[in-house]
């Protein structure tokens, strides 16, 4: 059973919490504080630009003395992270994940985002569906008996 995209989809739901290019990155970690995200999707007038991660903010604004209150998310996104479908499998993008050394994929239909997968939606998809494996065998032999 091959668990894709659009599953963990519906088990986390599609909410994707938004910027614009403009704010500030201490306004950006302010919001991934209280919504306790660590990445915020950076548009402009509906359109994908990029994500901005909490390790973004560590490498491209504290290690090069950058002010978080002067510094606009837009100079320190992401925004060359590979995009998944919905029909992508999980294997896909725990192999896109770990071959490019990233924690988040953006999710596309068509040219319109539709959500955001981190690496622990991969790995807890991952596992559930382990779980559910296990389970069905425990069945299958108990039936067996």
């Amino acid at each position: 059973m091959n668990k894709k995209v659009a599953d963990i989809l519906l088990r986390k739901g599609t909410n994707i919490t938004t910027v614009g290019p403009q704010t500030s990155v201490l306004e950006a970690l302010r919001i991934m504080a209280e919504q306790n995200i660590g990445s915020v999707v950076v548009m402009d007038d509906g359109r994908y630009l990029g994500i901005v991660t909490e390790r973004d903010y560590s490498r491209k604004v504290v290690l090069r003395g950058k002010s978080s209150t002067d510094t606009p998310v837009s100079e320190i996104m992401s925004s060359d992270l590979p995009p998944v479908r919905p029909h992508d499998t999980v294997d896909f993008c725990m192999q896109l994940l770990s071959d490019k050394h990233i924690r988040y994929l953006p999710v596309f239909e068509g040219d319109h985002m539709v959500g955001i997968l981190s690496i622990n939606d991969v790995v807890k998809e991952t596992i559930l569906s382990q779980e559910e494996t296990i389970t069905q065998l425990k069945d299958y032999l108990h039936s067996s008996l």
